[in-house]
């Protein structure tokens, strides 16, 4: 009898013995299940990717928020589209959302950037894509400055191209992060602010574009050594070719809204790019 007992004793705690070497086997040699939307690891830095690894871009004709790229464009910039996209670790579900295109299909967007892959990026890590007619950029989420390309509209309902004269057809120039239209002010000299008053009582009307003593990523069409910091009554400021810059009040930071480019007449507070002059010294 107490042999018995014995041996069935023993057998239970082989089977126990068994199942915590070699219960979990199978699970534990499952691949991890890879998130639909990662960060990976590129020539340009990390970036958004998608499925495989792939590279994401931003379209900067997209700034306001819509999608601009459609027929031959769309062939050669799918789109990304995922309803309900699983996160790598270092993604907020809040900075995506899904917008309906024109055409009726769906698109991914990241802080209301619409996404894309590129064509030619043919594995994980390729960049082709990069500054592709000056107006494509990957998929970032730590830009300081963005790029747009959009006709310009001022306050007055004309339009205006880049060289501030009335005319038609898009122009390049610097938004923030959320595709929000920066200025600088003709009567700026190089590094130095002298729009804002020190009570920052006119501050409403062009309020400094605040920035963090660190600058982040810049799309590689611009060269990050333009960019630099100036304290302006208390605020960082950034400036760009010794421009500082600023948001126009009436915009009421909608994205894509250039009303400041004929306030109080065109260029006073112009748009900029590469192609600006560097500000002349006090």
């Amino acid at each position: 009898m107490k042999s018995s007992v014995y041996s069935s004793r023993l057998l239970a705690l082989t089977a126990l013995v068994v199942v915590a070497l070699f219960g979990c086997s199978k699970d534990d040699n499952t691949p991890a299940t890879e998130p639909d939307l990662g960060l990976g690891t590129t020539t340009l830095g990390k970036v958004l990717t998608g499925e495989g690894g792939k590279t994401l871009y931003f379209f900067a004709a997209d700034a306001a928020g819509d999608a601009n790229c459609s027929g031959a464009c769309k062939d050669n910039w799918p789109v990304y589209y995922k309803e309900t996209p699983t996160l790598a670790s270092g993604l907020k579900a809040t900075d995506f959302a899904t917008i309906t295109r024109a055409d009726g299909a769906k698109q991914t967007t990241f802080k209301g950037w619409p996404l894309y892959y590129f064509k030619n990026d043919a594995k994980a890590g390729d960049v082709a894509g990069e500054n592709v007619g000056n107006v494509w950029m990957v998929a970032k989420t730590n830009y300081t400055v963005m790029l747009a390309s959009r006709q310009l509209v001022g306050s007055d309902g004309k339009s205006y191209t880049f060289d501030t004269k009335e005319g038609t057809g898009n122009s390049l120039f610097l938004t923030d992060s959320l595709g929000r239209t920066l200025y600088a002010f003709a009567s700026d000299k190089k590094n130095v602010n002298k729009y804002t008053k020190a009570d920052l009582s006119n501050n409403a009307t062009w309020p400094i574009f605040e920035t963090s003593a660190t600058i982040g990523e810049i799309p590689s069409a611009l060269a990050k050594t333009d960019f630099t910091t100036i304290t302006s009554y208390g605020k960082t400021q950034l400036t760009y070719k010794g421009w500082p810059l600023y948001y126009f009040g009436a915009d009421q930071g909608q994205r894509g809204s250039t009303k400041g480019v004929s306030f109080p007449k065109p260029g006073v507070w112009p748009v900029v790019n590469a192609t600006s002059p560097v500000a002349p010294n006090s």
